[in-house]
């Protein structure tokens, strides 16, 4: 199993590594460790590129789990490096960066829709400094939506620290409302959960990479809502400085 950082350290740019497996009809390889975020979760995975100790570099166009392993994608116009090849894995940290504050910015809407309405999410996805979640909501007006964006960055102001953890499973789910999506996307017989911990607001199971304080996600504009079905409402949200 190759080592990821992004899971204990969302900070980390980058990280010396080896290739120990190449995969051409991929075009990927595998390394014994990585800084890259294979995506999940509704958010996409990293980019940026692999530097080698005896010059070259290559550049990856996104990353995929398979198993425990992170494989990187290459370029499809670069020649792969080759088995035992020295490099340092570096990070789009300005793209992932971004992706980190929406990420957290998630999170905020979802702890207030939570707290003020108990409406489970029922979807979600991102890109940098923007995304949508779907929740469980009969109705949706202008004012509601407005209400819950003036509260999220409410709590975007109060400078909340986000803390992860990872706990054995059966502490992880004697936690109430610990999966706050309408299904249960937790694999059967894990045996740790990651969780992400808005102190103070919203704790919950989440894969994904944060920052560390809500202070840094900057300011969420609510860009939109719309009726997805009877009891599904999506609300749209941007994130700025």
């Amino acid at each position: 199993m190759s080592e990821n950082l992004c899971y204990t350290d969302a900070y980390a740019r980058q990280t010396e590594a080896v290739v120990v497996e190449v995969d051409p009809e991929a075009h990927a390889v595998l390394l014994d460790r990585t800084v890259f975020y294979p995506g999940g979760g509704g958010q996409p995975a990293d980019t940026g590129q692999l530097v080698g100790d005896a010059g070259g570099s290559w550049r990856v166009t996104g990353a995929k789990k398979r198993g425990d392993d992170v494989w990187h994608t290459v370029a499809e116009d670069e020649e792969l490096p080759t088995v035992d090849t020295r490099v340092m894995a570096e990070l789009d940290w300005e793209r992932r960066h971004r992706l980190m504050r929406t990420h957290s910015a998630l999170h905020v809407l979802c702890g207030v829709v939570w707290r003020d309405h108990q409406s489970s999410v029922t979807g979600g996805n991102m890109e940098p400094l923007s995304g949508r979640m779907d929740f469980e909501f009969e109705t949706m007006s202008g004012e509601l939506v407005g209400e819950i964006e003036r509260r999220v960055n409410e709590e975007i102001a109060a400078d909340r620290e986000i803390r992860v953890k990872v706990l054995p499973r059966d502490e992880a789910f004697a936690i109430p409302d610990l999966v706050r999506t309408k299904i249960n996307l937790l694999p059967e017989g894990i045996t740790e959960v990651r969780t992400i911990e808005i102190v103070g607001l919203d704790l919950q199971a989440d894969g994904g990479t944060h920052v560390a304080h809500t202070g840094e996600i900057g300011r969420v504009r609510v860009t939109g809502y719309e009726s997805k079905g009877r009891v599904n409402k999506r609300i749209r949200i941007e994130v700025a400085d």
